[in-house]
């Protein structure tokens, strides 16, 4: 199947399983870390020692990360080992920062100087022009969103293992898929997260002054109204906080996507060719694995950040 798992443990070696019975690993665009389930031959029966989990497939690396869970039975003489890891990049949703106000930041300063997280990179960002403001409760995550929008109008997302990325990949490969390669195609609508209407605080404490209707979800006769206190992680750009949380309410409200045996190394921010589809950003991967093979869905949104 060409799928390997590498354990790293307290004792500082590295164990490598090859017997590995079925998988599925996630990445998508909204989400900033990838996820991978596996059920495997256990290399050893106690699983507590385990510390790191690097997933390889055809020889790519392409998860890094914690585990989640890790549970190994004995069964007819063998141990089976059943794993959950997400990427190092998922603690950045488990790690707040202090509230307050911070000038002079850039994604390098936000990244580097705030919280270590092992594993972690990011792109090159040294303009240090940037400000956020951490509100109580907030994750790291939140202030990259934020700060990534307020810079470049963009969500961010992951390459790699463990790269957070805020603009588009500058040198994306292209993938076309025949249609004799295909095993389908398809679209998807998704509603349940677009709202139709955002109301925010001013500076008085009133409402009424920042509001945004949302005219895709009125026409399919979605009524969701969200009222909000003023943000100041966008006090000199009010209305942007409006239109940052409709765009990040409709995430992937329009997807279309084909599946095929194997896997070609794609990444977030490649370029996808199938069908009706031509060079579109991919926004989701999603493979399994099996006695029976692997199995690759490549999907694209059509949203407000991707079109």
């Amino acid at each position: 199947m060409g799928a390997v798992i590498l354990f790293r443990n307290t004792t500082g070696t590295d164990v490598e399983e090859h017997r590995v019975l079925s998988f599925t690993f996630r990445k998508e665009a909204y989400t900033p870390y990838t996820s991978l389930s596996a059920r495997f031959a256990a290399p050893s029966p106690d699983p507590t020692t385990v510390t790191e989990v690097l997933f390889y497939l055809d020889s790519r690396l392409i998860h890094h990360g914690i585990v989640d869970s890790y549970t190994v039975t004995r069964s007819g003489g063998s141990y089976i080992g059943v794993l959950r890891s997400r990427s190092f990049t998922s603690m950045l949703l488990q790690n707040q920062m202090e509230p307050g106000l911070y000038t002079g930041i850039s994604l390098n300063r936000l990244m580097d100087d705030m919280i270590h997280i092992p594993y972690v990179t990011h792109e090159e960002d040294t303009d240090e022009s940037g400000y956020i403001f951490v509100k109580y409760g907030s994750d790291l995550w939140e202030a990259v969103a934020n700060f990534s929008y307020k810079k470049q109008k963009t969500y961010p997302y992951i390459r790699r293992t463990n790269c957070v990325m805020m603009t588009p990949y500058p040198q994306p490969e292209t993938f076309a898929y025949a249609s004799g390669e295909l095993l389908s195609t398809g679209s998807r609508l998704k509603l349940n997260t677009m709202v139709s209407s955002l109301h925010m605080e001013d500076l008085n404490g009133d409402f009424g002054t920042y509001d945004l209707t949302d005219q895709a979800a009125q026409a399919r006769q979605i009524v969701r109204h969200r009222y909000f206190e003023l943000d100041r992680q966008y006090l000199y750009q009010p209305q942007e906080a409006l239109e940052f949380r409709d765009k990040y309410a409709a995430r992937g409200w329009r997807k279309d996507f084909c599946t095929y045996s194997g896997y070609k190394g794609e990444d977030l921010c490649d370029l996808a060719t199938f069908g009706g589809i031509s060079g579109r950003r991919i926004t989701s991967i999603g493979i399994t694995g099996s006695s029976s093979g692997i199995v690759t869905e490549i999907g694209t949104y059509r949203d407000r950040f991707y079109t």
